[in-house]
């Protein structure tokens, strides 16, 4: 499935479909300096302050009438008890049978307002896969998306959002 390019007007043969967030919010808002003294980070997890904990995951939005998703690779936090439970389990088969943990989405998502902060479950998925987050928040525009999917028109405004943070009518 193409995608035409609001900038350019340009259709490309392929859309871009993945996003992601290189920290939480409150942590690429830090200095530097604060971020080297009040950080500890991985590739999937994330601790502030020694009080605030933060794991990786995808939030998912399928495109309605194909096999397409956008997925948005985001932060979610934990309680420092999921996010200790979340950690030991890191490596163990068998840990995608762990209930969901309750978290609160860390990012703000291009295109869907209000986004930060939005509820969420964690699910912990099979070893190699990142947890899949869904949106709690009922009502929300984001849970809308991702429970009844998007069109691919609003697919494309919200690539286009992504990459050029034009607010658009996405």
């Amino acid at each position: 499935m193409g995608y035409q390019c609001h900038t350019c007007g340009a259709i490309h043969s392929e859309r871009p479909t993945c996003f992601s967030f290189e920290a939480p919010m409150v942590v690429s808002q830090l200095s530097e300096t604060d971020r080297g003294r009040r950080v500890e980070m991985s590739s999937d997890q994330c601790v502030l302050d020694e009080e605030h904990f933060f794991i990786l995951g995808t939030l998912d939005l399928p495109v309605r009438n194909s096999d397409e998703i956008l997925r948005w690779i985001v932060w979610s936090t934990l309680s420092r008890q999921n996010f200790e439970r979340a950690c030991g389990l890191w490596r163990v088969k068998g840990r995608e049978s762990e209930p969901p943990y309750l978290g609160w989405l860390s990012n703000q998502l291009p295109g869907f307002p209000g986004s930060l902060h939005a509820k969420l479950w964690v699910h912990t998925e099979a070893l190699g896969l990142r947890p899949r987050l869904e949106v709690l928040d009922v009502g929300h525009p984001l849970w809308d998306a991702q429970r009844n999917g998007i069109t691919s028109e609003q697919a494309d405004e919200l690539i286009h959002v992504a990459q050029f943070g034009d607010a658009g009518t996405a």
